[in-house]
This record gives C-alpha cells, sequence and structure tokens, in this order.
C-alpha cells in the first residue's frame, strides 16, 4: 500500500474557514472528560500497587484501563472515517486513498496491541 501524502493530515482537519478541526472537534469535552476518568483509574492502579493490594484486583483495574482506552481508540476511528475519510471521498479519491491507507494502517495498530 501507498503512503499517505503529507498534506493528508492538513487536508483532513480543513473546516474551510482557515481553521483546522479535527474529526472529534464536536465531542472534545466528552473525550477529554473519558481521558480524565482513565487518568484517575491510572492513578488508582498505581496507588493499589504502592500499597500492597491483592494482584487480581489491580489487574481487574488493569483491564478496565485496557478497555476504556479502546473505547476512545474505536470512537476516535468511528470519527475518522465519517468525517475524514468521508470528506475525503466525496472530494479527492487521491486524497481518499490516503485515508484508506492511513486509517488500515491505524486498524493494524489498534489490533496488534
Amino acid at each position: 500500500m501507498s503512503t499517505p501524502s503529507p498534506d493528508a493530515q492538513d487536508q483532513c482537519h480543513d473546516a474551510g474557514d482557515g481553521f483546522h478541526r479535527p474529526g472529534y472537534h464536536e465531542d472534545k469535552k466528552r473525550y477529554l472528560a473519558r481521558l480524565k476518568r482513565i487518568e484517575g483509574q491510572t492513578r488508582g492502579i498505581h496507588r493499589m500497587i504502592a500499597e500492597d493490594e491483592y494482584c487480581i484486583d489491580i489487574l481487574t483495574q488493569v483491564a478496565a484501563v485496557n478497555s476504556a482506552l479502546e473505547n476512545v481508540a474505536l470512537a476516535l476511528l468511528e470519527d475518522h472515517l465519517s468525517h475524514c475519510m468521508r470528506d475525503a471521498a466525496a472530494n479527492d479519491g487521491e486524497l481518499a486513498e490516503d485515508k484508506i491507507t492511513e486509517a488500515m494502517a491505524a486498524v493494524r495498530r489498534m489490533v496488534k496491541s
């Protein structure tokens, strides 16, 4: 597969008014709140280890953080597909190919981890 063109990211974020906005722009507060919650869970894991809590309880919290991060990643991917890829497909065939390549690479990274 080909490598996305250097301007693919800029094209994705072009709002048409001179400002660049990512696909998740409208849900930014929701994403930040979710990440803040994950950050708190991660601090909780740190505290649990510092306080020598039971391994299985810690692993349960690690699984919860992993699941929460996967859900954020999937939501970001969905936003990217419905915003950036849709716009690229409607406006520029070559850019659409770049976006498909870029999205597939992201999916591969997500599945790999």
